[in-house]
């Protein structure tokens, strides 16, 4: 079978290594990956510890299906309690440490504790070592992975690091591998900071096997076939994610100065075709697409600044080709600060990758700060005298930059939205769910879409549910609860697979089953697929039950449920969650107060040890 039934759990203040046998009941109940890690993480720490201290631990999930010939089979995620948020973090990166890791033979690493110095830990099949890392401590994601291999003398050597942002504490740092994909919400990167732990290395050699070969070299042409001739496949591949930029400009969904407005002006100036658009110097943004690990969609952008650009004219250390505008990244740096300098984007985003930062927890945290500055709360004498005004691409690049090397008032807003703005006595301003925040959609345009922020277990969050279709066709907060819940166990159970989201382009639950099935051996229907995706689900919410967090924490921003849209298809609208919330709860067996039932515990095989969740 495809797992390696092998758990490497690392202790850093006693800075030993031991291998361990993987929990096969709870491989059986969780699968893996999101739902496994989860697991593991409620097993072996408090759920009220503090995020930045020992106590919690940070755990490396591969799934079964990570390293094998699915397409796309280069997920892990990385389960932790979030400093962001207090809740429950899983954090989803591509690229090719995943597989790597599970080719030195662990479907989990756990790391516990906190080392007394900072250290990196080397990974080499069954050879682990907890290896000092001051020569790489205050120095950058790039300089770290470069570095590493070099040491070793192995370019093939995987790398998963964090940049100052993640040893200073910075609230959504991000763990970056393979130098532009992220384990990127939640701030996983300060926990990592906070233990003493640079960076982790793996080299891996042993490869993969699954229960049924012959029968899964089948499948797998089958769902390969499926992906190549899907129409949404060939969209992804052409355009990447920011097409989108233009589908929610045209709806009225895409935020805008700060949520403000839900259409941006400038949205022409860094979509698509402007990335493949030379300017006046002949310069064209987008070089190339590019995959993950086993992946046949390739929707990963790499890009690069025209060298006259105001950012990088006089530094010619970015003079490179690097990791370019996804939808999220462009959204956070372009609309919802109001700016539509593409070469400014690409730079914010380079700056992301090389400092190790959320892109949509900096974005939106900037133009909390811009609005606060509007409306006069801080002036240039916090903003170390530079103007914070919606549309200066200068500040984004200066913040972004500051940010990164936790300088002046990037301090400020490393701690995020929410707790930027309870400091200037404005928390309003604050567009995020459990401290998260915003990905590029509003919600009174998208009902659903807000429900599942509000409802998200590690804080607002576009790929916990897909409720997308239904928004689009109505405006209505009318009906979304049940799309909603249902797409929220399916995505748990993805994530858990070790594949990619983005392959429900073509791919349904029965293409999911089918490829667990010969790979995991056992009997795995789609229903206990999706069982599986509710009962992790459940388990989350347990966790931030224990963690503190109640139903006053599902909700959103008042601007989304008082002001209504000024603009598109939902015009007059506000967001109906007061409506929505109570039909999702009953849905998902929960208490009118989001407490899941003892009926739901039972039937999900959690109630035995959670008698105690009723009194939470």
């Amino acid at each position: 079978m495809s797992w390696n039934k092998r758990v490497l759990r690392v202790n850093l203040t006693e800075r030993t290594c031991k291998v361990e046998p993987l929990n096969m009941e709870w491989a059986n109940d969780y699968l893996g990956g999101r739902g496994l890690g989860t697991k593991y993480l409620m097993e072996c720490m408090d759920p009220a510890a503090d995020a930045l201290s020992p106590e919690n631990a940070l755990i490396f999930a591969t799934g079964p299906l990570t390293g094998t010939m699915c397409s796309t089979s280069g997920r892990y995620a990385v389960v932790t309690k979030g400093p962001l948020t207090n809740a429950i973090a899983a954090s989803n990166s591509g690229g090719k440490f995943g597989a790597e890791l599970k080719f030195a033979g662990y479907d989990l690493l756990i790391v516990e504790g906190k080392a007394s110095s900072p250290v990196y830990l080397m990974i080499q099949d069954d050879e682990v070592s907890i290896n000092d890392a001051d020569e790489y401590w205050g120095t950058t994601v790039w300089h770290t992975e470069e570095t590493i291999k070099e040491k070793h003398s192995d370019p093939q050597i995987k790398v998963a690091s964090i940049g100052v942002a993640g040893e200073q504490g910075v609230r959504y740092a991000c763990i970056v591998n393979d130098l532009h994909r992220a384990a990127g919400r939640s701030g996983v990167g300060a926990v990592m900071g906070s233990k003493n732990l640079k960076a982790v290395a793996a080299r891996g050699t042993r490869g993969v096997a699954v229960e049924n070969p012959k029968a899964f070299m089948e499948v797998v042409k089958h769902t390969h076939q499926l992906l190549e001739d899907s129409a949404g496949r060939k969209d992804l591949t052409k355009y990447g994610t920011n097409a989108m930029i233009d589908t929610m400009h045209s709806f009225g969904g895409l935020p805008t100065r700060n949520f403000q407005d839900v259409t941006f002006p400038g949205s022409e100036n860094i979509n698509p075709e402007a990335m493949t658009t030379p300017n006046e110097n002949g310069h064209t943004n987008l070089i190339t697409n590019k995959a993950c690990f086993g992946c046949t969609i390739g929707c990963g952008r790499i890009a690069h600044i025209d060298k006259n650009h105001f950012s990088i004219k006089d530094r010619q250390q970015y003079w490179h080709a690097s990791g370019g505008l996804e939808y999220e990244t462009a959204f956070a740096f372009g609309p919802v600060i109001g700016v539509d300098d593409i070469d400014a984007l690409t730079f914010a985003g380079y700056l992301m990758n090389e400092h190790g930062m959320d892109p949509i927890s900096f974005g939106v945290t900037l133009a909390a700060a811009m609005e606060l500055f509007e409306l006069g709360v801080i002036t240039t004498a916090e903003t170390d005298g530079v103007p914070l005004n919606f549309g200066n691409a200068e500040a984004l690049t200066i913040m972004a930059e500051k940010t990164g090397k936790h300088e002046g008032f990037g301090k400020m807003l490393g701690m995020g939205s929410k707790r930027l703005c309870e400091h200037y006595g404005r928390p309003e301003l604050s567009m995020s769910v459990k401290g998260q925040e915003f990905a590029g959609y509003d919600s009174r345009a998208l009902q659903g879409m807000g429900l599942g922020y509000a409802t998200s277990n590690r804080g607002a969050c576009h790929l916990r549910h897909d409720v997308f279709s239904e928004d689009m066709a109505d405006q209505s907060g009318n009906g979304k609860a049940w799309p909603c819940k249902t797409s929220q166990d399916k995505t748990a159970m993805i994530d858990s697979t070790g594949l990619c989201l983005f392959t429900t382009a073509a791919w349904d639950t029965n293409e999911f089953q089918q490829q667990v099935s010969v790979a995991c051996g056992g009997h795995w229907t789609s229903e206990r697929l999706i069982e599986t995706g509710e009962r992790i689900w459940n388990l989350e919410r347990l966790f931030n039950l224990r963690s503190g967090l109640s139903k006053a924490d599902d909700t959103l921003p008042p601007r989304l449920l008082e002001v209504p849209a000024p603009a598109g298809v939902a015009k007059g609208r506000v967001a109906e969650l007061s409506t929505m919330l109570p039909e999702y709860y009953a849905l998902r067996g929960w208490s009118q107060e989001g407490v899941p039932q003892q009926s739901t515990l039972d039937r999900l095989g959690l109630g035995e040890k959670q008698r105690d969740v009723e009194s939470a």
